[in-house]
């Protein structure tokens, strides 16, 4: 176990302004409002506009967290931002951010775990916090899926944009992340994958042709996956901290599908009402998801000083991974 005394100072988030309906989905593939609504709990989803990029959304929610948190972008020591879909290749998104942002003395990388990227990243930034290396980091989860999304293929309708992000820092004894749980399955990584664009299937004008720089997936083995490696991550976490179900006031899970996210709760034995979920109005924002409905939630005051929250998640690779926090408050408990 480790994290004891470091936790969430701060939150915030941004999605861009168009929201694309699912009425406007079915004219341009075979699909409906009511089949995309019954299955996956989406109704709408935000779109980058044609001048947005990661770094532009991730810039305004790293901004928003640390206005929140009344840190100045300098005093932050490590920038991290979790993304699959980079503003390039090289240089790191991450430092775009920090040069957007001038976070002029943070050590700043980019994170590539897909929907489980905003753990992995607060399970980074809280031991380097934890064993003394750092004092104050920036976590985003940020993605623009649009740009990576075949609008003529019926999968089109699972992914939104947006970025959240979390100013994390110690915090008192007995508050903050109580534990972690991570894995990876990398026999999984051909369920979902972007064939082209790396250096095992460069650009060319063959991939172009065969739309090959679009996300491919599987939805029956994500679904598959998902629900049972989110419920035994979960309980693996709670038992690392000595702690069961009862114990816990939210589940603030990714958010693939409602169906996931019910069988998941089905098979951890918790009401639904206790598990968050935004994916009706953004749909999937990948590492942007956790972060986000954190944000909205604690805002809005569903989430209370002193409330357990376990955060989980699983994304391509396999990557899975949960956390559980006691939430100190937006300010750290000043």
């Amino acid at each position: 176990m480790i994290g004891h005394g470091v936790g969430i100072k701060a939150t915030g988030s941004y999605v861009p302004d168009r929201a694309v309906t699912n009425a406007e989905l079915a004219q341009l593939v075979d699909t409906s409002d009511e089949w995309i609504f019954s299955k996956l709990g989406i109704r709408e989803r935000r779109v980058a506009s044609p001048d947005q990029c990661t770094s532009d959304l991730a810039s305004e929610a790293a901004r928003r967290a640390l206005a929140s948190a009344r840190i100045p972008p300098v005093d932050v020591d490590l920038l991290l931002v979790a993304t699959a879909t980079p503003d390039r290749l090289a240089p790191s998104t991450a430092c775009i951010v920090q040069n957007k942002l001038g976070a002029v003395n943070a050590v700043a990388f980019d994170l590539a775990a897909v929907c489980s990227g905003f753990i992995y990243g607060t399970w980074v930034a809280s031991s380097l916090i934890w064993t003394g290396q750092i004092q104050r980091a920036v976590v985003v989860g940020a993605d623009t899926f649009s740009r990576i999304t075949d609008w003529k293929r019926r999968d089109c309708v699972f992914f939104g944009d947006g970025a959240g992000a979390a100013v994390l820092s110690a915090c008192r004894e007995g508050f903050g992340f109580l534990g972690f749980d991570l894995g990876s399955d990398g026999r999984g990584w051909r369920g979902f994958t972007v064939p082209a664009g790396g250096s095992e299937n460069p650009a060319s004008q063959e991939t172009l042709r065969q739309r090959q720089h679009f996300y491919q997936h599987d939805g029956r083995e994500v679904f598959r996956e998902a629900t049972r490696r989110l419920p035994s991550s979960v309980q693996a976490c709670l038992a690392k901290c000595g702690l069961d179900l009862n114990d816990v006031d939210w589940v603030v899970p990714h958010q693939p599908s409602i169906r996931i996210l019910e069988e998941t709760a089905r098979v951890l034995g918790i009401r639904f009402d206790r598990v968050l979920h935004n994916m009706d109005r953004y749909a999937n924002t990948s590492a942007a998801t956790i972060p986000l409905l954190l944000d909205e939630r604690v805002r809005d005051g569903t989430i209370e000083h002193g409330h357990r929250i376990v955060f989980t998640a699983m994304g391509a690779g396999w990557t899975w991974g949960t956390a559980i926090l006691r939430w100190e408050g937006r300010y750290g408990g000043e």
